[in-house]
C-alpha cells in the first residue's frame, strides 16, 4: 500500500513538472494536448468541457418533505435524508466513488465536510491568488474549469482536479450543471436524471465558509432537483 502511494505521488509530481515545462516553453495548445493525452478529451470525459448553464434561486423547500426526512449526525456534520438510502461520511478520494459505490446495490448518499480555508491549506500554491480567496472561489473555479479554455498552468491544474473530484454520473453527455443558492448555502450541482437511476454531485459552502460535498446515487430514480436541494438545506457542521 505504501509503495503504491509513493508511486502515485511520484507520477503526480512528474506530471505537474511536465505541465510547468510545457506551459513555460510550449503554449496553450501544447498544454491542452498534453492534458488530453494524459487524462482524456471531451469525447472521453465530457464533464471536462461543461460548465454551469443554469442558475437555481428562490427555491421553496417543501416543509412536508423536510418533515419526512431522517436526521443523522456524523462526527463532523449532520444531514437529514430520505428513507431507502444508506448515508456514509467519508474523506474525498478518487477510488472512493469509482470502486466503493460499485459494491453497494442500494441507493447511497455520500457526504463530506471541511472547514473554511480547506482548499487553500490543501493547495498552498494558490495562496495569494486574488481570484481564489476561500472555499467558494475554489469550487467556482473548479465548476467552470474547461479543457477548451486552457491558457496557463492554473487552468490545467483545475481541469486535472475536476477530473479527480467528479464522481460517477453515468453518461456524462447527459449531465447538466447549475449554480444554486438555498438557505444560507451556495454552490454548484451536476446531475443526470435522464435514465432509470439518478445521479447528483453537489459542491457547496455555507455562510460561514464550511465546504460540503454530497454525492447521491439514486438507483430507483426517486429524487428530483427540488428534493436534493431540500436534503442539502439540512447540512450543518
Amino acid at each position: 500500500m505504501r509503495r503504491n502511494k509513493v508511486k502515485a505521488l511520484t507520477y503526480i509530481i512528474a506530471f505537474l513538472a511536465a505541465l510547468i515545462f510545457i506551459a513555460v516553453f510550449g503554449g496553450p495548445n501544447i498544454l491542452k494536448g498534453y492534458i488530453e493525452a494524459g487524462i482524456g478529451n471531451c469525447k472521453k470525459i465530457p464533464i471536462l468541457c461543461k460548465a454551469p448553464s443554469q442558475e437555481i434561486k428562490g427555491v421553496k423547500i417543501d416543509k412536508d418533505y423536510l418533515a419526512g426526512l431522517i436526521p443523522h449526525s456524523f462526527p463532523k456534520m449532520s444531514v437529514s435524508y430520505p428513507r431507502g438510502f444508506m448515508v456514509v461520511q467519508e474523506l474525498h478520494k478518487r477510488p472512493y466513488y469509482k470502486k466503493r459505490v460499485a459494491k453497494h446495490k442500494e441507493s447511497v448518499i455520500y457526504v463530506f465536510r471541511q472547514d473554511p480555508g480547506h482548499f487553500l491549506n490543501l493547495f498552498p500554491q494558490l495562496k495569494g491568488d486574488k481570484e481564489i480567496k476561500d472555499n467558494y472561489d475554489f469550487i467556482k473555479r473548479l465548476a467552470f474549469a474547461n479543457i477548451d479554455n486552457i491558457k496557463n498552468i492554473k487552468d490545467a491544474f483545475f481541469v486535472i482536479l475536476k477530473s479527480i473530484f467528479t464522481p460517477d454520473l453515468e453518461d456524462q453527455h447527459k449531465v447538466v450543471s447549475a449554480s444554486f443558492e438555498i438557505r444560507g448555502k451556495k454552490g454548484f450541482i451536476s446531475y443526470n436524471i435522464f435514465d432509470k437511476a439518478h445521479f447528483f454531485d453537489c459542491n457547496l459552502v455555507d455562510d460561514k465558509g464550511n465546504f460540503f460535498k454530497v454525492y447521491i446515487k439514486d438507483l430507483n430514480g426517486s429524487l428530483e432537483i427540488n428534493e436534493v436541494l431540500a436534503i442539502i438545506s439540512t447540512l450543518a457542521k
